[in-house]
């Protein structure tokens, strides 16, 4: 016990600070408060100054146990962080909406910090501006990861920013060492991030959107978080142009980031060329795209191929993506196309990007890993590898991710007979697993993309929210902290 309490102390004092971090986040829908003079000005202060309360009260108390990170130390504050901050964050939506509850309010803070997108409001479009705009900065914040942050702004951390960076990260961009401090390559990775997130505001401006819907839209955009400011997402513009450039946007988001790093280094488009994920990501994508389109042509769903194309090229690559804007209610099309879609949210994205899933550089190893065994099969002497570029994948990295797809599907599983065992109906729920799971967002059924979450029930609420966590942070991370053998010395 006393060593389990030893490993909680050491990770608070940084907790502590993270918090306070966090707290500053709040400054920003405060000053939106203010000057718009939208009500809700006196709810956002309370939150900043609770949360800086809390987090600084944390941080003092723990002080005298501050020690140099260790690998489960990394672990648990990744752990501890992501469980915790939805706590602070759902702080200005249970004041506003009180008939939400804690489970709904804490629901929604956490969709927008693992950037899933499932939401449980409605009326978005009369909410105050602040609200909006924290529902899209929390999206934002939590698409490139909140540790990456922190590991770029507090030097602090010393030698445990590499081992918060490894817990969190997913796949190989937490070996890249882009740069030969990992402070600085966190950094590099959010000036991309942030310079992607405005050149995509302005585009968004310049093709109609008022300033606001520009400054969300593209903080949801570039964070594959799927929020909007109206219930009818991009519906409401009905503009082919603003279309167009979530999709380019989305698109650029769903590639591993140290590409865009590397690639803005080198001022060249080489990167992207030998990067093992990025290509294969956009055939399959944009693949799909045209695939989706010409079956809802055939079927009659939309009589001008043009439409069907605008269409299904939104809606495949905002899923696909993992994002969950749509611009018509999918679920209205024929099962293969919304189900393909969901498909494709399983892998599509690259590591490193802001999307969820078992990413695209897992699925072509286990791809590869097929072929590999049938070979041996037909010629048990044969020598056969698994490549990735000119780089031959380890036998320990093939098991490893192995038993990586087995976890997801027996997640998928669980949570699913979980649902249905709760009431749901098999399509609401097989849907909101994979969505939450994904970090997708919206998904069939109940959940679909012209409804939400609000009709589940609080247990089906922390289930789904828990999924999210557990989609976000690619299982390990957060199971590792519930075994005993983590706890032992």
């Amino acid at each position: 016990m006393g060593h389990a309490l030893s490993h909680f102390l050491a990770v608070t004092n940084i907790l502590g600070r993270m918090i306070m971090l966090f707290g500053l986040a709040l400054l920003v829908p405060c000053g939106v408060a203010y000057w718009t003079e939208d009500g809700s000005l006196s709810i956002f202060l309370h939150a900043l100054f609770t949360t800086l309360g809390c987090g600084t009260a944390v941080w003092i108390l723990s002080y005298r146990f501050k020690r140099e990170l260790q690998i489960r130390d990394g672990f648990l504050l990744v752990v501890l962080l992501w469980l915790s901050l939805p706590l602070f964050g759902m702080l200005p939506l249970l004041h506003y909406f009180p008939e939400l509850g804690v489970a709904k309010s804490y629901f929604e803070a956490a969709s927008g910090l693992t950037s899933t997108g499932a939401t449980v409001l409605t009326g978005l479009d009369t909410l105050p501006y602040a609200i909006n705009l924290w529902r899209c900065l929390m999206a934002w914040l939590g698409g490139m990861g909140l540790i990456v942050l922190a590991v770029a702004i507090l030097p602090m951390l010393g030698v445990g920013g590499r081992k918060l960076f490894s817990a969190e990260i997913p796949g190989p961009i937490k070996e890249s060492r882009l740069t030969p401090r990992i402070a600085e390559t966190a950094k590099r990775l959010w000036l991309i991030y942030v310079t992607l997130t405005l050149v995509c505001t302005l585009a968004y401006w310049l093709a109609g959107m008022t300033p606001f819907d520009a400054i969300t839209h593209a903080l949801s955009t570039l964070g594959l978080g799927g929020f909007s400011t109206h219930d009818a997402s991009y519906g409401y513009w009905d503009s082919p142009l603003i279309e167009t450039i979530a999709v380019v946007f989305m698109l650029i988001a769903g590639i591993n980031f140290s590409s865009h790093f590397v690639a803005w280094r080198a001022k060249s488009f080489s990167p992207y060329r030998v990067d093992p994920e990025a290509r294969l990501y956009l055939l399959i994508t944009l693949g799909s795209c045209v695939g989706v389109a010409g079956f809802l042509w055939i079927k009659g769903i939309y009589t001008d191929p043009l439409d069907a194309l605008r269409y299904a090229a939104f809606n495949v690559v905002s899923v696909a993506t993992t994002t969950g804007y749509s611009n018509t209610d999918y679920a209205l099309w024929p099962i293969f196309a919304p189900l393909w879609m969901l498909f494709l949210s399983g892998f599509c994205t690259s590591s490193g990007s802001t999307g969820g899933g078992i990413k695209m550089i897992r699925a072509r190893i286990l791809f590869q890993q097929f072929f590999r065994e049938m070979i041996v099969i037909m010629h048990p002497r044969a020598v056969s590898l698994v490549k990735i570029g000119k780089s031959i994948v380890p036998n320990e990295i093939i098991f490893a991710i192995l038993g990586f797809f087995f976890v997801y599907l027996i997640s998928i599983v669980l949570i699913t007979l979980t649902l249905t065992m709760s009431g749901l109906d098999e399509i609401t729920a097989f849907s909101a697993a994979v969505a939450c799971l994904n970090n997708l967002g919206a998904g069939l059924g109940r959940v679909g993309p012209s409804m939400n979450y609000a009709s589940l029930n609080d247990f089906q609420i922390w289930l789904c929210s828990f999924a999210m966590f557990l989609g976000r942070l690619e299982f390990y991370t957060l199971m590792i902290v519930f075994t005993p053998a983590f706890w032992r010395r």
